[in-house]
């Protein structure tokens, strides 16, 4: 093992029944570097990582550690190796403190209980750092927005001694104020002579912190260079094994015609700002705004998921009565959640199920369900969506993300839905499937059905859609047209309403 390497790993393969999730991988980790791991839903990267912590056991292959064999039974055995992991999906407890999840595993205590002054003040530390200095410590984290637990996890994997600190998908959610702090720190971190392994798909990342960069993909090691090697179309034909046209693609064809959606003064607890805004057929429109602005509230609010305090809607110019999430899917409005995990799929059922369950009707016979009509309308859904599974009794737990978020769409589409709203579509998606997601989406523009898509991405706002609006603080802070976009713009007109006086 080379002096300068934390971590070695040596013809890791990793098989389940009828799976080969890894095949013979090589690939070293050297001290005080950020190395970039990339690859496609399903390419392998959960499963390395899964198996450097301690969740998975190799089937075969040798791991080293520091010059030491390394072969952690459990995330236990690697945590106190120094090998911390910050997951895609949130391990929060929703009712304690934010402090209380913060240091969890090993809470400060006095005299047999917990010391609250002590477990305050350090939390309060962490949280400067990975810049929620404003909040409180004391704060319920069900409290906390999406973007705000993500950084939580962060601050959570600190607490302790970190040796290795593996990173999956941290920006998904954030805005760019709050990446540039999260890259500050990850910057200092490596000068300390920590290790990060960092899981993105934004490409553009790798060049602004990865010293080297990995690509799985099938299960097996496609290369590994350093960043100043690569390029963006290098590094897309090594993930998906062929070149791709455009990373957006934008269909000029698909014109937006008459209003399908208007949305007059609506408003929501908690916020004052009225709300008005149209939605054409055939149109693909943007929600852009900072965490917080009031953009994924208002959708919801809109789909009946939460209680409008006023305003009207309209559909093809009738008004609908829209009380609760039933009303909504009745008129043909759905809302693909950004939690797709938590609110969008049951991910313990099947493919069948999660396709058909938003009209059950359609597939049952005097009040049973017919099987086989839930069958042939899962595979019509299945083929015409490229979704990759073994077969369609799949639990969709064990999908790649790409594949989950096209069971979402899927089952909207079923339901013959006319409004799609998205709430950051592709958030956890590699390069592979977003393109695909966008291709979907265009898909629906050119049958007449009209998307509302809320993304932290600017570029992916920029690169898909006809119009943007703006939110800022709970309000529509400025609409561009396609020929006006711009990211300073954009980005200007999301800290308004912050930075009045």
């Amino acid at each position: 093992m080379a002096a300068n390497n934390i971590i070695e790993l040596q013809n890791i393969s990793l098989v389940f029944p009828g799976v080969r999730a890894l095949n013979e991988v090589n690939l070293a980790i050297h001290k005080g570097e950020i190395h970039v791991l990339l690859g496609e839903n399903g390419a392998g990267k959960s499963s390395l990582i899964k198996t450097i912590c301690g969740v998975y056991q190799q089937s075969s292959g040798t791991m080293i550690f520091d010059g030491l064999e390394y072969a952690p039974l459990n995330p236990l055995t690697a945590i106190q190796k120094g090998v911390r992991v910050v997951y895609q999906e949130f391990n929060l407890l929703p009712y304690l403190s934010i402090a209380e999840n913060i240091f969890f595993e090993k809470l400060p205590s006095k005299g047999g209980l917990v010391d609250y002054q002590r477990l305050n003040h350090e939390a309060s530390l962490l949280m400067a750092k990975v810049g929620l200095g404003k909040l409180s410590p004391k704060m319920p984290v069900e409290n906390l927005g999406v973007a705000q637990m993500q950084l939580i996890e962060i601050a959570k994997a600190l607490s302790g001694d970190s040796r290795i600190l593996i990173l999956d998908e941290p920006t998904a959610t954030l805005m760019p104020d709050e990446i540039d702090t999260l890259f500050a720190l990850l910057l200092k971190l490596k000068s300390e002579g920590v290790s990060i392994i960092y899981i993105s798909h934004r490409l553009n990342e790798i060049f602004r912190i990865g010293d080297r960069v990995t690509v799985l993909r099938n299960g097996e090691l496609v290369g590994t260079h350093p960043s100043s090697e690569l390029d963006i179309p290098k590094i897309v034909k090594m993930m998906v094994g062929r070149n791709m046209d455009s990373e957006y693609p934008f269909d000029d064809t698909v014109l937006p015609s008459d209003p399908l959606l208007e949305v007059k003064d609506l408003k929501y607890k908690g916020n004052p700002h009225s709300k008005s805004f149209t939605l054409r057929k055939g149109e693909i429109l943007g929600i852009a705004g900072l965490v917080g602005s009031g953009r994924t509230e208002t959708m919801r609010a809109l789909f009946g998921a939460d209680p409008k305090m006023g305003g009207q809607i309209f559909l093809k110019g009738e008004e609908l009565i829209i009380t609760s999430p039933r009303d909504a899917v009745k008129n043909g409005i759905c809302l693909l959640t950004e939690d797709r995990k938590q609110q969008g799929l049951i991910l313990e059922m099947s493919c069948v199920e999660n396709t058909t369950i938003t009209d059950l009707k359609s597939v049952s016979d005097y009040g049973f369900l017919n099987r086989e009509q839930e069958r042939e309308a899962t595979e019509k859904q299945i083929r015409e969506m490229n979704i990759k599974t073994p077969g369609i009794d799949q639990k969709t737990l064990h999908l790649s993300g790409g594949n989950q978020q096209k069971i979402l769409i899927g089952k909207w589409l079923y339901r013959d839905s006319e409004v799609f709203i998205f709430d950051e579509p592709t958030r956890g998606i590699d390069v592979g499937a977003k393109y695909e997601i966008y291709l979907l989406l265009w898909k629906l523009a050119a049958m007449g059905r009209g998307i509302i898509m809320v993304s932290s991405d600017l570029p992916e706002l920029t690169g898909v859609c006809h119009r943007i609006l703006v939110f800022s603080d709970g309000k529509i802070t400025g609409e561009l047209e396609r020929k006006d976009f711009d990211p300073e713009s954009i980005l200007a007109l999301s800290y308004k309403e912050y930075l009045q006086s």
